[in-house]
């Protein structure tokens, strides 16, 4: 049983119709769970996003949801789960400037995290947004860094509405063209490879960079 429900939550935009048909409405509190988790807790950041947005949208488009219902709550789920994810790492950054420098913690590091998002942090906190992983990290790390809350708030908004927004519309117009509702799966398959492609990039830039 644990096992199916762990298949489900890792699998969910595979599942999603299913779950639609057995339980009706509470599928927008289910949905609404998953992205609140999968951008509020690092402990979780291999949960569906890009892909489950797009067949939420897709599903829309096939009248099995209601998108003026989705997007705005998907909207605050993403805005919330930044926030609790800023204020976790908030909390431990400021418990580690109590200490003194350690083999683990040094302030200068906290110092110069703190520098880099105040310069570049909002264009951060809304490119995360599209990156798997990284969206979950990135406002942790702001949290840590201790970057201006009025700014990251505003950031954090703002990407809210771009990632949801996008991929749920994408998913209502174009989720339901014959070649790709027919290969949905492979379309899964292409968003979430696409998604990772600028991570992946990024690894042997820096690989080339340090041989």
């Amino acid at each position: 049983m644990s096992l199916m429900l762990l298949d489900i939550a890792l699998h969910l935009d595979t599942h999603l119709l299913a779950l639609i048909q057995e339980y009706g409405v509470w599928v927008y509190a289910i949905l609404f769970l998953i992205i609140f988790a999968e951008t509020g807790l690092v402990i979780v950041p291999f949960l569906p996003g890009d892909s489950l947005l797009f067949v939420a949208g897709a599903l829309c488009g096939m009248g099995s949801m209601e998108m003026h219902i989705l997007m705005p709550l998907l909207m605050l789920a993403a805005f919330c789960g930044d926030n609790t994810n800023y204020w976790i790492g908030r909390l431990v950054g400021n418990r580690l400037v109590q200490r003194a420098d350690s083999r683990f913690f040094r302030r200068e590091h906290l110092d110069k995290t703190h520098a880099y998002y105040e310069k570049h942090g909002g264009k951060t906190i809304i490119f995360a947004r599209f990156l798997p992983i990284v969206r979950t990290f990135a406002p942790f790390v702001a949290g840590i860094g201790l970057m201006s809350y009025r700014m990251f708030l505003a950031f954090s908004a703002l990407g809210s509405l771009a990632w949801i927004g996008s991929l749920t519309l994408a998913g209502y117009f174009f989720g339901n063209i014959p070649v790709i509702k027919n290969n949905l799966t492979l379309m899964i398959v292409g968003i979430i490879v696409v998604s990772f492609l600028p991570a992946i990039r990024e690894f042997f830039r820096h690989r080339k960079q340090a041989g």
